[in-house]
């Protein structure tokens, strides 16, 4: 089984990492069931977030008694020293530990610091003096804020979207953070679900010895095929290259990552799935994507107030309005010619 070291924090854990945001969409017993077989079948890191609705508490249900056999990770969106404190007791009660290894602060829009004025460092520092958490880290979508918390060496740990999309510039922060022994949690390791050949995306980052990749798993199927890493982890040999190579080139420039950042729209539109329809649909054909209910959500497109908070948010610059129109028009032609 290969391993990864996260820095400084001395956690070592199976290179396949739990990303636990897609439990929220299943039933208590269907998640603590995929849980525990994750933790059967080798993994022992879980990522989860307070703003991720019941993933803690399906969580705290699969591992009540068990925190001491397993890692577990979750996330602040709190902006007062207030609402840390009651997310932290919220997360603790709600998973069922009296101490949280890795607590992060959940995608701000800036690097939190000591004397900052915002308190939100301080708090992370007492906490930790408290031994209600192990170690701090920082979550983002920002490569500037990245970039600043990595530089900072506040940070124990740093989780940021990694995939075989990177550009140089992602690559470079994974390798700044192994130069920093900073643990690097990758999210979004198969893009939102753009990705479909799980083990090219593990053979990619397999290259990076400090890096532990979070598959987003909702379905046992999806769990069964990343631990049968665990005994045969794939190689990036020529194949799964080719593979790579040909999805970077539909796939690098303007797309939509998913991450959800631009919602809520005032008008409905389900921005981190309309946006990216097209590629969807392309990529992960099915006909779920063409039921009343989704023709229903991509009709929203054409109320769009063009009001700018979604591109505003974005936090990869995109033109969200634009990407929503084209997706739309694209949507419209590919239903006109049922390809399914």
């Amino acid at each position: 089984m290969q391993t990864v070291r996260l820095g400084k924090t001395g956690i070592v854990t199976a290179k396949n990492g739990f990303g636990a945001l897609p439990i929220q969409r299943v039933p208590m017993d269907e998640a603590v069931g995929i849980l525990r077989a994750a933790y059967d079948g080798g993994i022992t890191f879980f990522d989860s977030a307070r703003a991720y609705s019941d993933s803690e508490a399906k969580l705290g249900a699969a591992f009540k008694g068990m925190w001491d056999r397993v890692f577990v990770s979750t996330k602040t969106m709190a902006t007062t020293p207030e609402g840390f404190w009651k997310d932290l007791e919220t997360s603790l009660t709600t998973l069922g530990t009296d101490c949280i290894d890795i607590y992060q602060f959940h995608n701000p829009p800036f690097c939190p610091r000591p004397g900052d004025g915002s308190g939100l460092y301080e708090c992370m520092q007492e906490a930790k003096a408290q031994g209600r958490i192990r170690f701090i880290g920082i979550t983002n979508h920002r490569l500037a804020v990245a970039e600043e918390a990595v530089d900072s060496g506040l940070y124990d740990t740093l989780q940021f979207p990694f995939c075989y999309l990177a550009t140089a510039r992602d690559i470079d922060l994974a390798e700044r953070c192994q130069k920093a022994d900073m643990g690097f949690l990758a999210m979004k390791s198969l893009s939102g679900g753009l990705i479909t050949n799980a083990a090219a995306a593990y053979a990619f980052a397999a290259q990076y010895p400090g890096v532990l990749p979070i598959w987003g798993i909702q379905r046992m199927r999806e769990l069964e095929e990343f631990l049968a890493f665990r005994d045969a982890p794939p190689t990036l040999t020529p194949a799964l290259q080719a593979v790579i190579d040909k999805d970077r080139a539909e796939l690098m420039g303007e797309f939509c990552r998913g991450c959800g950042y631009c919602m809520p729209c005032p008008v409905g539109i389900e921005i981190n799935n309309a946006a990216r329809m097209s590629l969807m649909v392309r990529r992960s054909p099915s006909a779920q994507w063409f039921t009343p209910e989704w023709q229903a959500k991509m009709a929203k497109i054409d109320a769009c107030l063009h009001c700018g908070h979604c591109k505003s948010r974005c936090p990869y610059g995109l033109d969200t309005p634009a990407l929503l129109a084209k997706n739309r028009q694209d949507y419209k032609e590919i239903l006109a010619g049922k390809p399914m």
